[in-house]
């Protein structure tokens, strides 16, 4: 079974970094996109970053510049690095990973809560 472990969200003061970690476990196929969304309380949730096997990148407008992601393909992780953040960012920040083979199946982590105070 497919597992998708996160970990690095906690509570920060505004301006602060964190990196949340994001592995693929109990697969043998690699995983072609891979991203991160987050949902605010009482808001509608949001992709945040995906990054491809290949190294392409995009990023919500609010992001850019601040956070990075990235990825280790031999270790199926991928990586959120958060840097200058704002309490605007507090949230519960799930990832996600789909299968580059077919059945193209989508798994998701279980979801790590970042608070960022002010």
């Amino acid at each position: 079974q497919v597992q998708l472990v996160e970990s690095g969200g906690g509570l920060v003061q505004s301006g602060g970094s964190l990196r949340l970690s994001c592995a693929a476990s109990g697969t043998i196929f690699s995983m072609d996109v891979m991203g991160w969304y987050r949902q605010a309380p009482g808001k509608q949730r949001e992709l945040v970053a995906t990054i491809t096997s290949n190294g392409n990148t995009n990023y919500v407008n609010s992001v850019k510049g601040r956070f990075t992601i990235s990825r280790d393909n031999a270790e199926n992780t991928v990586y959120l690095q958060m840097n200058s953040l704002k309490p605007e960012d507090t949230a519960v920040y799930s990832c996600y990973a789909q299968r580059a083979t077919i059945p193209r199946y989508v798994y998701w982590g279980q979801g790590t809560q970042v608070t960022v105070s002010s």
